[in-house]
C-alpha cells in the first residue's frame, strides 16, 4: 500500500497548499532533500494553543505534534506532488511552547514521530530534537523536518 493510501485509510486527506507565504517558503527542495519551515498545531479547523504544562496537557500537546506532522506532509506533498516520493525522514525538530517547569518535551514530540512511523514504517524513522521554548502566537507546538525524496 502506498503512503498516500495509508493516510486515506486513516481518514487523513493531505491537500496541497500554496508554499509561498510572501516572506518565505513553507518548504524548499535542495537536490533530493526537502526542508520544511516550522509547521504549527492547527489542522482541519482545530487550533491548539497555550503553554504545555499549564494551559495544554501532554495528551493535547501530543495531538498538536501530530497536527504539525500533517502540516509538514502537506508542505512536502505540495512541493513534490506525492508523498509516495518520500525515501526517508532524516531529521525532525520539535519545538514545544512550555510552562516554566515543564520538561517532558519528548513525550509531546512523540506525537509527530509516532505518526511518521505509523504511516511510513522504516522510512519514518528519523533523528530528532525536542526542545522547550516560547513559540510565537502562543501555538502549543511547532515542527520542522528534513526529508529525503526520490
Amino acid at each position: 500500500m502506498s503512503y498516500e493510501e495509508t493516510l486515506k485509510g486513516m481518514g487523513l486527506i493531505i491537500e496541497p497548499i500554496e508554499l509561498d507565504n510572501g516572506k518565505f517558503a513553507l518548504a524548499t527542495r535542495v537536490g533530493d532533500l526537502i526542508f520544511t519551515s516550522g509547521q504549527i498545531s492547527s489542522w482541519d479547523g482545530k487550533d491548539i494553543k497555550g503553554k504545555v504544562g499549564a494551559d495544554v496537557s501532554v495528551a493535547e500537546a501530543y495531538e498538536a505534534a501530530r497536527m504539525c506532522a500533517l502540516n509538514n506532509l502537506r508542505a512536502i506533498r505540495s512541493l513534490v506532488g506525492s508523498l509516495d516520493d518520500i525515501e526517508q525522514f532524516v531529521k525532525v525538530l520539535g519545538m514545544v511552547n512550555v510552562a516554566p517547569d515543564f520538561d517532558d518535551t519528548p513525550a509531546v514530540v512523540n506525537g509527530c514521530s509516532d505518526l511518521l512511523r505509523e504511516v511510513f514504517g522504516p522510512a519514518g524513522q528519523h533523528s530528532r530534537s525536542a526542545v522547550g521554548m516560547t513559540i510565537p502566537f502562543n501555538w502549543a507546538v511547532e515542527v520542522e523536518m528534513v526529508v529525503k525524496v526520490r
